[in-house]
């Protein structure tokens, strides 16, 4: 996830086309680490977000929907304050540096003219997004503070002077002559890609990778042509904004042709960013915020695991119940052959078709009766044993199924589907309830499941966890409507708003019911479809669980693309 200079450059060129002169009409802080600014600008709204993620720190235009605290955190409090209905002057980007500076103007309490700069430096773990007063340079709040202990040559603290983070040396690739970088490589050292990424700056080592597959063993003229025609395509803006698929994702505005897989082209850097970002940091902050859970289904997964295997133990000893019973009963015909005090009697065995003998051990403190009735005894003990422990086993069975299925379900959850599964988790005495006022408060929200529009305009409603699978399921949908779900895998319920949909709308609903389902990364995923009047949720069945019948199955290879086209 190459986010180098050349892309900074990129989209602060598209920033400053679409927002320069624009107002500042909302500012919202969704999570201590991301900031969304509303900018009205040629009619029209814009939203920027800039993120200091320590993963996924960016920033571009985005469509995203975010959900915002209902108490504004002090950062976004204080730029509301200087920043509300302020103009955007100037958008710039330092060198080739990823450092975007937004010089903004608005005016005071009293109406005067004051200048403020928006700095938002993206350093991976060490980004930041910074207000600074445009006069004397100082510091009015930042996204994230830096003590001096913390960092002894950059303070980062409201009232102290910004400075900007050390200068690393390196040669501007949009000024420096070719042939005064080939003159600067060590072909006989070799490593060409990281001399190349030491050398320039914003050239990150995809880049760098890329004029190396290009040259491909090539003298220094090679090298001086490739970095020509690449530094001619940055001093003319010719941008070609593509994700790249394979067995990871990448990105670039520049081509790049050592990269393999599916590509998808953009017409805008910021729609490629936007595209390529979006759910990542969110399912980042569902796997922080989720961690106790899986953690704590993880270990009731491996209790379960523990009593399967208990119960097949039981199971094996259980199979030797007749010999027990075989043997009562021979030791009762032969009692007059038994003396107390024996400890072992060898008899026919009038079971056997070939009539073989048989040995039987004795306890020789019982007497004759004792043995046998002991032998009824425990073959009785088994008999009952084996009965209750299919029952356990089915039990554990359905626990099980049910625990891998919430584990699914967070793996694909939202922010807002967690509180519902930690309910659900409660009521099920997977952990302790809260208090009863909070409870009250939290069943009063219906489940709130995913909306999806078919290419035709039909209806489709996925849900993301038990509560909403139930609900759509069991209260939402219609007799006649179409219900979907992977066949045999965790996954989410699927509802098709239709009695009749098209092949093409089936097959949507499918894609939606293997992506949101344990197969999301799998090919060929069958997925079961019938009518609602066909699912029935048995008595005292977790939730989530139903059975079905006169269902259909179609084979769908989960596709992230495709998902997206049918968001609404």
């Amino acid at each position: 996830m190459p986010f180098d200079g050349i892309v900074t450059y990129a989209t602060t060129n598209e920033l400053h086309t679409k927002l320069t002169a624009g107002k500042i009409t909302k500012i919202y802080q969704p999570t201590e680490t991301e900031v969304l600014f509303t900018i009205r600008n040629h009619g029209q709204n814009a939203v920027l977000l800039c993120s200091i993620h320590p993963t996924y720190s960016r920033i571009h235009l985005t469509e995203e929907m975010f959900q915002n605290p209902k108490e504004p955190p002090m950062f976004c409090m204080v730029l509301r304050k200087y920043l509300s209905g302020a103009i955007i002057k100037k958008i710039e980007q330092r060198g080739l540096e990823r450092i975007i500076q937004f010089t903004i103007q608005s005016r005071n309490e009293i109406g005067d003219i004051t200048k403020k700069k928006l700095i938002m430096e993206i350093m991976g773990r060490h980004s930041n997004l910074l207000l600074v007063d445009g006069e004397d340079g100082h510091i009015i709040d930042s996204l994230k503070h830096v003590s001096s202990w913390q960092n002894r040559h950059r303070t980062i603290l409201p009232g102290q002077i910004y400075q900007l983070p050390p200068e690393q040396n390196k040669l501007n690739p949009l000024l420096i002559r070719p042939e005064q970088l080939i003159k600067k490589l060590d072909f006989n050292v070799g490593k060409l890609d990281t001399q190349i990424v030491n050398l320039l700056s914003g050239f990150s080592p995809v880049v760098a990778k890329e004029i190396v597959h290009q040259a491909h063993l090539g003298n220094e003229k090679v090298y001086e042509q490739i970095f020509t025609d690449m530094q001619q395509q940055l001093l003319d803006k010719d941008f070609t904004p593509v994700i790249y698929r394979n067995q990871k994702e990448d990105y670039h505005v520049l081509p790049l042709t050592h990269l393999k897989g599916e590509k998808q082209t953009f017409l805008t850097t910021n729609g490629m960013l936007d595209q390529f970002y979006t759910g990542k940091a969110e399912r980042d902050r569902v796997k922080q915020q989720t961690k106790d859970l899986a953690r704590l289904l993880k270990n009731e997964l491996a209790k379960n695991k523990r009593k399967q295997k208990k119960h097949a133990q039981t199971m094996q000893k259980a199979q030797r119940k007749e010999h027990y019973q075989k043997a009562g009963e021979l030791l009762t015909a032969h009692l007059h052959l038994v003396t107390q005090g024996d400890k072992q009697i060898t008899v026919v065995d009038y079971y056997d078709p070939e009539q073989k003998q048989l040995t039987i051990d004795l306890d020789p403190l019982k007497t004759p009766s004792e043995n046998a009735q002991a032998y009824f005894k425990t073959y009785q003990k088994l008999k009952t044993s084996e009965l209750k422990v299919k029952e356990e086993i089915a039990k554990t069975e359905q626990e099980m199924e049910y625990l891998e299925r919430l584990l699914q379900q967070i793996e694909t959850a939202s922010i807002q589907d967690i509180e519902e599964i930690r309910e659900e988790l409660r009521d099920e005495g997977y952990l302790k309830k809260q208090k009863a006022t909070k409870k009250k408060k939290a069943k009063t929200a219906k489940p709130a499941p995913e909306k999806y529009i078919a290419s035709d305009g039909t209806t489709i409603l996925v849900g993301k966890n038990n509560k909403q699978n139930e609900y759509v399921t069991m209260k939402l949908a219609a007799r006649d409507d179409i219900w979907l779900h992977t066949k045999d895998i965790p996954g989410s319920h699927v509802i098709i708003r239709s009695a009749s949909p098209s092949e093409d709308t089936i097959l949507e609903a499918a894609q939606l019911a293997a992506y949101f389902s344990k197969s999301r990364q799998s090919s060929s995923v069958p997925v079961d479809y019938t009518k609602i009047r066909h699912v029935k949720k048995p008595n005292g069945a977790k939730p989530g669980f139903v059975t079905y019948d006169n269902q259909k199955t179609v084979f769908v290879t989960p596709n992230e693309q495709l998902i997206q086209k049918l968001t609404p």
